[in-house]
């Protein structure tokens, strides 16, 4: 059995997997004649060749909560994915289990993972083909923006976890 501890969820941390997308520290300017802050270009969404479009979802995550067994991993080898969280209280949270990208076998994916705890707001983008378990929301029902890839190629790689991994708190 193999036990992962959440780190804080920050670009440093974080950068190996992608872009953590929040409001600190990011440049800004008001439009509107003023009336609202444009945090502009805060990620970038690569959907890859061909007749690929990107599209904007909306996924609604039933609650969890720590410890949690992880049973599967995910990766989108042909576009990004970004997640960023309409509920925006201090007190939400949700889970993210990465490992790096261009890994083949469950042992090296499992060897290489990471957990982070996101809340006050903070969403992310996924860089192509980064293993990543689906959207974790913990302790209450949780709704996401989702921007990624769609197209006719498949865009999704699944592996079913076979050694028991579980996520716990430090």
């Amino acid at each position: 059995m193999k036990i992962i501890h959440p780190l804080p969820l920050n670009q440093k941390n974080f950068q190996p997997f992608g872009k953590v997308i929040s409001f600190a520290h990011l440049d800004h300017y008001p439009i509107n004649q003023g009336t609202t802050e444009r945090y502009h270009a805060i990620s970038e969404i690569d959907v890859g060749d061909g007749d690929s479009k990107a599209i904007i979802s909306l996924f609604r995550g039933q609650p969890f909560a720590i410890p949690f067994t992880l049973r599967l991993m995910e990766r989108h080898p042909l576009g990004t994915q970004t997640f960023i969280p309409t509920n925006n209280q201090t007190s939400d949270q949700y889970l993210i289990v990465v490992s790096k990208p261009h890994l083949e076998s469950e042992v090296d994916i499992v060897n290489n993972l990471c957990a982070f705890i996101a809340s006050n707001g903070a969403g992310v983008t996924y860089n192509k083909g980064v293993w990543h378990h689906p959207l974790i929301s913990l302790n209450k029902e949780s709704d996401f923006i989702v921007i990624d890839r769609a197209n006719m190629q498949n865009n999704c790689d699944e592996i079913q976890l076979s050694q028991q991994v579980i996520i716990d708190s430090a």
